[in-house]
């Protein structure tokens, strides 16, 4: 293949400054053209690529451009979806980051770069895009505000949408709620609820069509091709669509958990959505006997940021209770209103209703911790409050008390999340370890394998989406907000987090315009996200599988579903493109035609070796994760930060993608250790591809214990977690790990490379 490979080598942009270019060339091995240029990316420089591979002799098929970073120039490099392009990093990785370094060892860094990246070229095949009839209708799952206004969007863009909803009447929360928080200047009062609109819009619209008092009985296929079927009033119903908007909304908090702030006790003890339908029915009196309300407390936080309830911040509590507070004005100017807070929480432009409600002569707030509320001998409830701003116990009289509970996610119901939480609690503050352990593990099972069928998706990782935490579904928060662990399924809403209904409607739009995305690029056979426009899949060889299901198991997208003997039924519309089955395959019969096991091991093997005499010059193989490390790299090459040249870097769509064949042919090949750098995991996870890391740091001590047994420190293995913003310490880490190294002498097995 290497006669078919036309190498270039650029020296602009300081690279000719420390590269010998013409040297570099000569060592190029047999390959059809190597050719070097002073302004590779100019129209001159294309032109020299474009005549070879537009000429008869040499005949060029693929392209090494040896130049910048492969995140650089990336149109300036493109010649047509046939020819295959390998970058090799000599500006950022070699130039930038050596200057001043020993020549000769920046000569064979660049050396052996380029031999990496001529040995990738050789086993590239250009990817094949898939095409297969797709559907672009979108279904919205869900007949709130938001679903409502993410059906209305996608409508709008001229898609065909599908609501479906449950209840017999659109309108979710929002249908009891006469008016909503400020929208318009001078944002000092409640502004008109217009959702009724919305519902007459939708129902009327020639692109959507609406089925209440209805639910989903399965959801199976893939994106483009999800086949559903929904039991309506009028029977069964199936459909086909591209995408799913998840919007599933919320219930408030179980009150009846919160005996100790007086619910269930008295029956004039009401949560904030009970007060709704109480003021919305007529003139606002105690349920209790009727009489009419003159005081009324509200006590915020209720159970929320709370661990032993909620342990986060509903975010629209505070403003729910100040709107209410206006209402009960308004119904009697005489009520006193009392707001018993932790911290009020009114953020942007709604601090201006904030203050007045402070400056209302008959509204008393102060933070405080309600001790008790008790019903007195006059039917009147007596609320004890201590810690209060002034430090002393004060004690309340009110004829309503109304707690303000926290919104859960309508993604939790069923006995799957309900277990769930008691099991996060229990790995949290259980009496033994063991307890804790088992408990934990428990945690992991029904995040991953159980689900709350709400969309029953036939999926082998469950029926529902993933619960990332506190019952909320799995969203990748971090660079992709609407993404879910689901490909083309996007929540959205208060199902996704606790929002107002103002970020509810920005959200439907986001997540609507996701799916539309996600559609479009289903039917070019291009990846939606993280590596957009990606149109390679995985090729299975199945002849060679061993239905170990590793790779089922592993992919974090539900991409791999298997059938009754364990072997992988790869769905194409679902894959990411992260190579994680790829490094799950002790096999090796996972491969893309772009990516693939033979290539990165071709590239371990270009990397030259110095003999054992040369005890003081190390080899370090570096895989780096393309998302954060390696950008981080080329940041440090760009302040012209240096490191250590025994260094040598192959980029990875992800750790978990990296086989433990490469680091065992690094071993025997004589490198002397093999660092691991990629995205940060846990449960504010960064990483792009979800547990790829976390997959990888668990491979990789299972190959610890492999090397010790071939007499080989376990120690020359190392992973390190890096976010991009990270990029100043990258450096330090290498040349850390190359000390590390040097301590530790050669690799033994250098000998008999």
């Amino acid at each position: 293949m290497a006669e078919k490979v036309g190498v270039y080598i650029c020296s602009g942009c300081g690279i000719g400054e420390v590269i010998d270019g013409e040297k570099l060339a000569k060592g190029a091995g047999a390959v059809a053209s190597c050719r070097t240029h002073e302004y590779l990316c100019g129209p001159e420089g294309r032109a020299l690529i474009q005549q070879d591979l537009e000429g008869d002799s040499p005949k060029v098929d693929r392209v090494v451009v040896a130049a910048c970073s492969p995140r650089m120039k990336i149109d300036a490099f493109r010649f047509g979806p046939r020819v295959p392009v390998e970058r090799v990093n000599l500006r950022e990785h070699v130039a930038w980051s050596q200057q001043g370094g020993d020549p000769e060892d920046v000569a064979a860094m660049a050396e052996d770069y380029l031999r990496m990246g001529i040995a990738k070229a050789e086993r590239t095949r250009p990817p094949e895009p898939v095409s297969e009839q797709i559907s672009k209708k979108i279904m919205v799952v869900g007949g709130g505000l938001t679903g409502i206004t993410a059906a209305l969007e996608a409508a709008a863009a001229g898609y065909e949408v599908l609501l479906i909803e449950k209840q017999e009447r659109l309108g979710g929360a929002l249908a009891k709620v006469k008016s909503r928080f400020p929208s318009e200047a001078p944002y000092t009062g409640p502004s008109p609820e217009e959702l009724k609109k919305k519902i007459d819009e939708i129902l009327y619209h020639p692109r959507i069509k609406v089925l209440v008092g209805s639910r989903l009985l399965e959801t199976a296929g893939q994106p483009g091709q999800f086949d559903v079927r929904m039991e309506s009033p009028d029977g069964e119903i199936t459909d086909r669509v591209g995408a799913v908007v998840m919007a599933t909304g919320w219930k408030p908090y179980d009150a009846s958990k919160l005996a100790h702030l007086g619910y269930g006790a008295s029956e004039d003890v009401v949560t904030n959505v009970q007060l709704e339908e109480l003021v919305n029915s007529g003139p606002l009196r105690r349920p209790s006997d009727g009489r009419a309300v003159e005081d009324v407390l509200f006590i915020q936080c209720a159970g929320s940021r709370d661990p032993d309830h909620l342990p986060y911040c509903s975010s629209v509590c505070c403003m729910a209770t100040l709107r209410q507070a206006a209402w009960i004005h308004e119904r009697n100017p005489e009520a006193r209103v009392y707001i018993i807070y932790k911290d009020i929480r009114t953020p942007g432009q709604y601090e201006q209703f904030y203050r007045t409600a402070q400056d209302h002569p008959l509204n008393f707030l102060t933070k405080g911790e309600v001790e008790s509320v008790a019903k007195g001998e006059d039917g009147k409830l007596t609320v004890k409050v201590k810690d209060t701003l002034l430090g002393d116990r004060i004690a309340l009289q009110a004829d309503l008390v109304v707690l303000a509970t926290g919104m859960v996610p309508n993604s939790a119901d069923g006995p799957a999340i309900r277990e769930l939480h008691d099991m996060m609690r229990t790995a949290e503050q259980g009496e033994s370890e063991q307890q804790r352990a088992e408990a934990a593990k428990r945690v992991e099972e029904l995040k991953h394998h159980e689900g709350t069928e709400i969309l029953n998706l036939d999926y082998r990782q469950g029926p529902d989406l993933p619960i990332l935490r506190h019952g909320f579904p799995d969203s990748h928060f971090v660079c992709f907000p609407y993404e879910t662990r689901r490909t083309a399924i996007y929540a959205a809403g208060p199902v996704r987090q606790p929002m107002d209904a103002a970020r509810a409607e920005e959200d439907a739009a986001g997540a609507a315009m996701k799916a539309i995305q996600a559609v479009e690029m289903a039917a070019r056979g291009q990846a939606v996200h993280p590596r957009s426009g990606e149109i390679s899949f995985p090729e299975f060889s199945l002849q060679r599988c061993t239905q170990c299901k590793r790779c089922t198991e592993e992919c974090p997208f539900g991409a791999i579903n298997e059938d009754e003997k364990g072997t992988p039924q790869y769905n194409v519309y679902r894959c990411r493109r992260c190579g994680i089955c790829m490094g799950a395959c002790p096999e090796r019969i996972i491969n893309f035609p772009d990516y693939s096991v033979d290539q990165v091991a071709a590239m371990i093997k270009a990397i030259e070796v110095p003999d054992e005499f040369e005890e003081d010059k190390f080899r370090i193989l570096v895989f780096m994760c393309e998302n954060d490390a390696y950008p981080a790299l080329d940041i440090a090459g760009y302040k012209r930060s240096r490191y250590s040249p025994f260094v040598r870097v192959i980029p990875v769509r992800c750790l978990g993608s990296v086989n433990m064949v490469w680091i065992r042919e690094a071993m025997n090949g004589g490198i002397d250790g093999v660092l691991l750098v990629g995205c940060k995991y846990g449960e504010d996870y960064q990483c792009h591809y979800a547990t790829g890391s976390e997959l990888a740091m668990t491979r990789l001590e299972n190959m610890r214990e492999a090397v010790e047994r071939m007499q080989i420190e376990p120690e020359r293995l190392k992973l390190v977690q890096l976010a991009i913003n990270e990029y100043d310490r990258l450096p330090a880490l290498l040349d850390e790990f190359v000390e590390e190294i040097s301590r530790m002498g050669m690799n033994p097995m250098r000998e008999f490379a």
